[in-house]
């Protein structure tokens, strides 16, 4: 594959974000709750509104932040929570990113790459603890070519274990050209992942020495591929730590903002990891611009309430104090029962953190999780539905902007989470998630739907699976 940028420009203002940033501080009180009024009608942030958030220091404004964030999420999302889990199907690498324990000049990674036998392994092992959802992680070598990931997408598709299988795999993988976007596709994958890293491009091309992925342009440019190539859910994110949060919380908004503009479609997701240590890794150690705890709940409540109808991820990479708490500044996606060495899931061994890209915080089961969820109030989803019908790229936005999508996403989460339960619970999580099953059922407005869903979750107590709406 050939690396082109011509006729690739930055969409990224950099000298336009510090001024915003610097000229929008100390906004009255008056201002933000007007900035947070907009944000709850569903509406898109501009970047000055943005900047006015990401500036406020006084920590009654921060609450208002916060306790808005909450409303919108509610508004929009409900109290569901769709889960997933990563696996990581190779660690070879060409780049050699100063952060990143997976590149080429680390001596102390392990390196490995899953055969079929090995990758059919992990996926039953994960289908065993009830997963439906996985992100397929690739490091950026040339074996790790589009033939390779579709190969490896379909072998997951195609392994059917006992109760369950995977209905949904998303790939975080390295930029691709328009053609090779077209062979990953092709065996319907969900959403394409592709983090910036950090969108100050002073920065990025300091710690991306070497390899592809040391262009700046083409890696900013990788989505707009992936849609030329009919790939209309997209991923993106920003590895906190790298630079001011402040400037890729921006840098996250101007992404939106072009690709709508350009396709009239913004990300389906925004990720916002903070960099975690790496084994091998000192500047993992000590980032030179590490976010603190309410510096990060400051973050998170701006983007949701900066694009109200994107999902937002949140990693195992955060410690459960932490990962409880943001569930409800605006979270609508986490990972759980996670594990992040190249074969962990079916064989755990001593090689496992030289194999692991950086160290995990929460390292609960997916059923602890899902048992906190639940005694929490919140709804875990497993829910696949939109993208068996349809409702992708601009047709989900068109659900999504308006908030329509609760109306499907609830009943959904409510059908999935009682398959879980019924399939692959422990009796404590069944007991939970049975209580908390007929208190939302209560809540569902529509006579018809609540009709419905009772009768559907009545076949699935029979033993009928995977219904949705």
């Amino acid at each position: 594959m050939k690396i082109s940028t011509e006729g690739v420009k930055s969409f990224i203002p950099t000298a336009k974000i510090n001024e915003l940033i610097k000229s929008q501080g100390h906004a009255p009180e008056s201002r933000i709750r007007e900035i947070i009024a907009k944000s709850l009608d569903k509406n898109r942030l501009e970047p000055e509104e943005t900047a006015a958030l990401l500036s406020v220091q006084d920590p009654e404004l921060k609450q208002l932040i916060l306790h808005g964030a909450k409303e919108l999420k509610e508004r929009i999302y409900g109290n569901r929570i769709v889960l997933f889990a990563p696996l990581y199907v190779g660690n070879e690498c060409v780049n050699d990113c100063v952060y990143c324990g997976f590149r080429i000049s680390n001596k102390e990674c392990h390196r490995a790459t899953l055969s079929k036998e090995q990758l059919v392994s992990e996926t039953k092992s994960l289908v065993e603890t009830g997963h439906k959802r996985l992100i397929m992680v690739y490091g950026e070598h040339p074996k790790y070519d589009p033939e390779f990931i579709a190969d490896t997408v379909q072998t997951v598709y195609d392994t059917k274990y006992k109760k369950g299988e995977i209905r949904r795999v998303n790939i975080n993988a390295a930029p691709l050209d328009i053609e090779g976007f077209r062979t990953v596709k092709s065996v319907g994958i969900g959403t394409y992942q592709i983090f910036q890293e950090t969108y100050h491009e002073e920065t990025y091309k300091k710690l991306h020495p070497s390899g592809p992925k040391s262009s700046f342009l083409w890696r900013l440019d990788g989505l707009d591929r992936a849609m030329k190539a009919g790939i209309d859910d997209l991923g993106i994110g920003a590895l906190m730590g790298l630079y001011d949060w402040k400037f890729e919380v921006m840098g996250l908004l101007y992404h939106t903002i072009h690709l709508e503009q350009t396709f009239g479609v913004g990300p389906h997701t925004i990720s916002f990891p903070r960099i975690e240590p790496a084994i091998g890794t000192e500047f993992t150690e000590h980032p030179p611009y590490q976010v603190s705890d309410e510096d990060f709940k400051h973050l998170v409540a701006t983007i949701r309430l900066s694009v109200p109808y994107t999902g937002m991820i949140l990693t195992a990479r955060e410690p459960i104090a932490i990962r409880n708490e943001v569930l409800s500044y605006g979270v609508s996606q986490i990972d759980a029962g996670s594990s992040i060495g190249v074969g962990d899931y079916s064989s755990k061994d001593e090689e496992s953190r030289s194999k692991s890209q950086f160290v995990l915080g929460d390292t609960r089961s997916l059923d602890e999780v899902i048992f906190e969820l639940a005694k929490g109030g919140y709804i875990p989803s497993f829910c696949t539905s939109c993208y068996r019908a349809g409702r992708t790229g601009e047709h989900f936005m068109e659900f999504a902007i308006p908030g329509f999508v609760k109306r499907f996403c609830t009943p959904n989460a409510l059908l999935t989470f009682a398959e879980y339960l019924y399939d692959f619970s422990s009796q404590k999580t069944l007991n939970a998630g049975l209580d908390l099953i007929q208190k939302e059922l209560a809540h569902i407005e529509d006579d018809n739907m609540r009709a419905s869903v009772t009768e559907k979750l009545a076949l699935m107590k029979e033993g009928t699976r995977d219904l949705y709406f």
